[in-house]
């Protein structure tokens, strides 16, 4: 029978089970040589053979519950027992055994008719043998066989909700390593950006003034003037610290902006959100120019953020994204053909991927960096985001201004 379905609290219960069948035999076994019965030696032989047959099906492997092999031992285990009532009454107590074997194999709609056929069957043969027939014949089977299965049925609903506490239990902790690496990697992720936002602004904006303002006081001075030179290697060492500050910049800003421009790392996002039931599309409109690495990351995360909502929340079947240069500014508009919502009435959607939270975080991103973001939708109408942020001015030579810095 099968040892591993049940946690090892069951060894006890299926040890007592063996007992209770070998005994009973044995029992039926002892009365009817004990009492001179004419048939001695046959309840004997078959008390014992059908001893042999439990324990050769109690070992056997394929005897498993709802199997056909576990049907076909029953059926011979019945058919031995029902011998063995004809030939002694005693043999009528094996029933109870019996009944909790096959609640335990056989499928529940087969169990309970063939535990009820097994109680009729020991009322018979106790009727059968002549002895004195009273309320007890018929209670005592029945009763057993009502035992029995209240409490088969009783324990097979308590072990089954104990697998469910389990595997529920086993999938919080999981879902909370989930979430744990999830935040790990989202605090990762803002801080890297918090520090490039602080050597921008800081950092990077300083050696950009201070570039400025060395270059305004070389082109006051004479080419020959003492402090001229000084004056240069002082401007040349700020624009090499203000290179090296815009490389820590980059460093720090988000990986799928370290292998490429932010046009090719909203392509791949637009694969990657595309699925048999949406279709995201990327469009660049405009002239491309490079942009800060501050507003590559706000455009890039605002992207993700809109795109995550449209996937969660939206049910679309088409996404549009589109970069337009406009000369003095950029935009990024987000489009989908979903079920969309009244602004200022929806939801605000945690958005674990990004470490926001939907369109507030989109509005301070926006925020801080002066430009500005309008969501249009209407229910059954769709989405559209759209943020737009200013450019920042050249200088006279060319490179960036401070807000490129």
């Amino acid at each position: 029978m099968d040892s591993h379905a049940h946690p090892p609290v069951t060894a006890a219960l299926r040890l007592c089970l063996h007992a209770l069948l070998v005994g009973l035999l044995a029992l039926a076994a002892v009365r009817a040589v004990g009492d001179g019965s004419p048939h001695a030696t046959a309840v004997v032989v078959v008390a014992c053979v059908m001893a042999a047959l439990y324990a050769a099906g109690a070992l056997a492997p394929a005897v498993q519950p709802r199997t056909r092999a576990a049907a076909l031992w029953l059926a011979a285990l019945g058919a031995v027992w029902l011998a063995l009532l004809v030939l002694s009454p005693d043999s009528l107590w094996v029933a109870f055994p019996l009944y909790f074997l096959q609640l335990h194999l056989l499928p529940t709609r087969w169990a309970l008719p063939v535990v009820a056929a097994t109680a009729l069957a020991a009322i018979a043969g106790f009727v059968l043998h002549g002895q004195a027939v009273n309320p007890g014949t018929f209670i005592g089977p029945l009763l057993g066989a009502a035992v029995a299965v209240a409490t088969v049925l009783g324990y097979e609903a308590l072990f089954r909700e104990s697998e469910r506490r389990r595997e529920l239990i086993e999938e919080l902790m999981s879902t909370r390593a989930e979430l744990a690496e999830a935040e790990r990697t989202a605090g990762t992720l803002a801080e890297r950006e918090r520090l490039a936002r602080e050597i921008h602004d800081t950092l990077a904006q300083g050696l950009s003034s201070i570039q400025l303002l060395l270059r305004a006081a070389e082109r006051t001075l004479s080419a020959d003037a003492p402090a001229t030179a000084h004056v240069r290697r002082a401007r040349e060492a700020a624009q090499d610290n203000l290179a090296e500050a815009r490389r820590f910049v980059r460093a720090l800003s988000p990986p799928d902006l370290e292998n490429g421009s932010l046009a090719a790392a909203l392509e791949r996002l637009s694969s990657r959100t595309t699925t048999p039931g949406l279709t995201v599309q990327f469009a660049v409109s405009g002239t491309p120019v490079e942009l800060p690495t501050p507003y590559e990351v706000a455009l890039l995360r605002t992207a993700q953020s809109a795109l995550a909502n449209t996937v969660r929340h939206a049910g679309a079947r088409r996404a549009e994204i589109t970069l337009s240069f406009m000369g003095t500014s950029v935009s990024l508009d987000v489009v989908d053909d979903g079920r969309g919502f009244t602004p200022g009435l929806g939801p605000v959607v945690a958005d674990q991927d990004t470490g926001g939270f939907g369109l507030p975080a989109m509005r301070a991103r926006a925020r801080s960096l002066g430009g500005t973001l309008s969501v249009e939708s209407a229910p059954g109408q769709g989405t559209a985001v759209a943020l737009t942020l200013t450019l920042p001015l050249p200088i006279p030579d060319g490179r960036p201004g401070q807000d490129a810095a």
